[in-house]
């Protein structure tokens, strides 16, 4: 198994961060290196788009979805040959939000695939900052439309 991680804590209440995660359409406004066409829900399929290979649409299935907590993309190829498994988590703390973003790759083909996948470190890096930044944004403009 080969894997890539990334995390925030992110000054958002996790309603707030789920609303801006699973809100497809705007992805390409807070995370420049990702595109998501469809509807993100439960059993849906979806397509994602990113700089790492953007002449390329993955297909994947929204195979877990419970708001405002944890959600799951899954693709790969038939017969499990090669797979990847997106999880989303998201963790209350106080007022604030641990968000947590790992994908895990496995099967026969994982180490052949491996070689030829470009280092999607930084990527995930930019989506969890972009996601921070985009919750934190919404957070503040609601704050400030209860004070008026």
């Amino acid at each position: 198994m080969k894997a890539y991680e990334a995390s925030a804590v992110i000054a958002a209440p996790p309603d707030i961060v789920w609303a801006v995660l699973t809100d497809a359409g705007s992805y390409g406004e807070w995370d420049s290196g990702a595109r998501v066409e469809g509807r993100i829900a439960s059993g849906e399929r979806i397509k994602v788009t990113s700089e790492a290979n953007p002449k390329r649409a993955f297909p994947v299935q929204v195979t877990e979805l419970t708001p405002p907590a944890r959600m799951t993309w899954s693709g790969g190829m038939p017969l499990g040959l090669f797979r990847g498994v997106r999880t989303f988590r998201l963790e209350p703390r106080g007022d604030d939000t641990a968000f947590t973003m790992r994908e895990e790759y496995t099967g026969p083909l994982l180490p052949l695939i491996w070689r030829t996948m470009p280092d999607l470190g930084p990527s995930f890096t930019r989506f969890a900052e972009g996601l921070k930044a985009e919750a934190e944004r919404r957070r503040s403009k609601q704050g400030d439309a209860l004070s008026t």
